[in-house]
């Protein structure tokens, strides 16, 4: 736990000093002043800090979920059989994907039948596996999984997800500053120059920030979503489509072992599944579709469309 909250200030402290040192570089002046807001200073605070933590946490993410989930990357030339099998099957699918360089296979020590695949791009991959998977799962259904993560890479899926984060980020900080601005300044009768209450600018502006913060959840999950579709058609692809049908209905048969671990993980972690079914308005954050959705579309050949 103080290893995992350590990780947590170091990077948080690493995204405030990069960022700042990026805003003093680019000379961006503050975005209020005596004469009300400036929209350009503040368009462009916005997108620095809204773009920049999800670059920078992309950027680290391979050294951050070795260090907090104890991933250990396993060499080519283990003697372990089953390690050794699970990193051809891992590089002959990244051929088949057509990757150039190789991504770093891993494994990590968790009860949930689950893997990932995370790094900064096509070429500083890491697919990793939990020891839960390795125990519960066939040869057939681990290279469906497998095929899945491979295609999370191969379609560049942690920074096209990292991206629209960040997007959805930087419009957050902007439309709740800006909004709020224009709620809280009043005109002052005697010399026409706007005044604004800091008090209440920064009360409005926060409770702006949880609403639009809600609704951009919804617009993230839903890319991610349609970005699952898409690597179980790939992994279908690359696997087999009868191996990859295997996999995600292993997955079914244990969705209820959670690792909490993985259920915390960053947009920059894509996760095979998620630990819970949700049901009505919680679906709409769901980062994942149902698992038996995901199964009808492989059968039906619908999500060959995607």
């Amino acid at each position: 736990m103080f290893k995992r909250i350590g990780l947590f200030l170091l990077v948080n402290i690493l995204v405030v000093t990069t960022i700042s040192l990026v805003l003093n570089l680019l000379g961006v002046r503050p975005y209020l002043n005596a004469y009300g807001m400036d929209y350009q200073s503040l368009a462009v605070f916005c997108l620095v800090w809204g773009m920049g933590g999800a670059f920078i946490s992309l950027g680290i993410s391979r050294m951050m979920a070795k260090w907090s989930m104890g991933v250990k990357v396993i060499p080519e030339d283990t003697r372990d059989p089953q390690l050794l099998e699970l990193v051809r099957t891992v590089h002959t699918l990244a051929r088949g994907a057509q990757l150039t360089v190789m991504p770093e296979v891993g494994i990590y020590d968790s009860p949930e039948v689950n893997a990932f695949a995370t790094g900064p791009s096509r070429n500083r991959s890491l697919v990793a596996v939990s020891t839960g998977l390795l125990q519960r799962m066939n040869s057939s259904e681990v290279k469906g999984v497998l095929g899945h993560e491979v295609a999370h890479i191969a379609n560049g899926d942690m920074v096209t997800m990292t991206l629209i984060q960040g997007v959805v980020n930087a419009f957050v900080m902007f439309l709740a500053r800006a909004i709020a601005f224009a709620l809280t300044s009043s005109r002052d009768r005697d010399d026409s120059r706007e005044s604004s209450s800091f008090g209440s600018y920064y009360l409005v502006q926060f409770i702006l920030e949880i609403v639009f913060m809600i609704l951009g959840s919804m617009v993230v999950a839903w890319f991610s979503r349609y970005r699952e579709f898409r690597a179980d058609a790939g992994g279908a692809k690359l696997a087999g489509k009868p191996n990859m049908i295997q996999a995600l209905e292993g997955l079914s048969r244990t969705f209820n072992v959670v690792d909490p671990v993985m259920a915390s993980s960053s947009s920059a972690v894509q996760a095979l599944k998620i630990s819970s079914r949700p049901s009505g308005w919680l679906a709409l954050f769901s980062t994942h579709p149902p698992l038996e959705d995901r199964i009808a579309r492989l059968k039906s050949g619908s999500s060959q469309i995607l």
